[in-house]
């Protein structure tokens, strides 16, 4: 059989790896999709970079709509990024009927269903497992492995980046500026690091895998997104003595009112799996009604690693290429006539457990004040610790640290209490709120 063409856009990181793992390991990759899988055609507007990494036999363009007019090319994997001309090309290369493979979380989050709609109506596949988590296959597993589950909830480190920086601040005791200049120096960390710290590359990835899970619409705008950049060294030191970690996660789970949809970072307990993956590594945890709870580690970024999923989507179109379009998996796991309207329920809404850190006055009653206030609104206590005046400010110090963790209770609830908590004239700084997950 004729081998399956390829047109890649964008031959940097991911791209160059790809080109080199499937001319690697081509032969393997043909036995197990049937055919042999090709690239013949690259678009990059640094073509003499792109030259040196293809040498001959392979076609190199600046335009990568010469790409998607070759009739030639069967299908079109997209490696560009972001959600501007990435977006116009995936939709000009589904109209001219190819199938694409992406890795770009932030355009299918922010317009998947856009995207998915075209090429359901145009009978093409749109494979994405690069998008989440690099070479961790949880799309697949999502969308076909654990397909006869009802998803009940989903928690993922799923930014490396973000997970190296919490590592470091832990076992070295930095603050979160020190390490992320660290992180830039040693590469896990882009010059601008914004989408990572602040939680927006990792909400992408979620809001994909909660659309998969529960079969509901892609809705970034309605995900609830907090980065790490306000985490202190001390209240990584204070969630250790109480038996936790601190990790950014993104969370999505099914509640009876709809469903949640969160990043944000979060104590875990010390014992959890997801406690222990350290650097830049990555790793999620599905938990099925039939399964129960099943984690998915690996690398989640990097040029083979990603490599590796993206070819594992052109190894899926190389086997279904001919195959009847209504009988292929679908793109969200659903098909399209069964979404669900299941709304995203707002942060007021959550119901979770808190980590709180109030710096207050070291004089007697703060602490009967604090946990009767709290016992007013309804918020039960499952821990307190009070720190020694000198341990915070030194000898001498008339301010001391009080660290409450709460059990379960409503995000708006906990949100009116903290407001009267922060009016009380003993209560001297700005109260730090960390949301807790026992992930049991």
């Amino acid at each position: 059989m004729k081998p399956i063409q390829v047109g890649l856009l964008g031959i940097g990181t991911v791209g160059s790896g790809t080109f080199q793992v499937l001319r690697r390991n081509q032969e393997e990759i043909k036995r197990r999709a049937g055919r042999g899988i090709e690239i013949t055609m690259v678009a990059d507007l640094d073509t003499a970079r792109a030259k040196a990494v293809v040498g001959e036999g392979v076609q190199v363009v600046a335009d990568a709509r010469a790409v998607i007019a070759n009739p030639e090319i069967d299908i079109v994997v997209e490696l560009i990024g972001g959600y501007g001309i990435a977006k116009q090309l995936v939709l000009e290369a589904i109209a001219a009927g190819k199938h694409v493979v992406t890795a770009n979380k932030a355009l299918l989050a922010v317009h998947g269903t856009e995207i998915f709609a075209a090429a359901h109506a145009k009978g093409v596949m749109v494979a994405f497992e690069a998008a989440v988590a690099g070479g961790i296959p949880i799309i697949k597993a999502l969308r076909e492995g654990l397909t006869a589950n009802s998803i009940q909830w989903i928690a993922g480190i799923i930014n490396g980046t973000t997970n190296f920086i919490l590592s470091e601040m832990r076992d070295k005791g930095l603050d979160f500026d020190t390490v992320l200049k660290e992180a830039q120096r040693l590469g896990y960390a882009e010059a601008d690091p914004t989408f990572d710290i602040e939680g927006v590359d990792a909400a992408h990835k979620v809001t994909l895998m909660s659309a998969i899970a529960f079969g509901i619409p892609v809705q970034f705008d309605r995900a609830h997104v907090e980065g790490i950049t306000k985490l202190a060294a001390q209240d990584i030191k204070y969630a250790e003595q109480l038996g936790y970690r601190i990790k950014l996660l993104g969370i999505t789970k099914r509640k009876a009112q709809g469903i949640e949809l969160r990043v944000h970072p979060a104590l875990v307990p010390s014992k959890r799996l997801l406690a222990n993956v350290e650097g830049a590594m990555n790793a999620v945890v599905v938990n099925g009604d039939a399964v129960g709870t099943t984690l998915y580690y690996g690398k989640g970024a990097g040029s083979e690693p990603t490599a590796s999923a993206v070819i594992a989507d052109l190894v899926d179109i190389a086997r279904l290429h001919t195959a009847d379009a209504a009988h292929r998996v679908p793109h969200l796991a659903f098909h399209p006539d069964a979404m669900s309207d299941l709304k995203v329920l707002p942060m007021a809404e959550v119901v979770t457990s808190y980590y709180l850190r109030l710096r207050v006055a070291d004089e007697a009653g703060v602490l009967a004040k604090v946990t009767g206030l709290l016992a007013g609104a309804g918020i039960s206590i499952d821990a307190v610790l009070q720190r020694e005046a000198d341990e915070v400010g030194g000898e001498g110090s008339t301010q001391t640290d009080l660290i409450i963790l709460t059990h379960d209770t409503r995000e708006g609830t906990l949100d009116d209490a903290m407001a009267q908590l922060q009016a009380l004239p003993t209560v001297l700084a700005p109260i730090v709120r960390i949301r807790k997950e026992e992930l049991s």
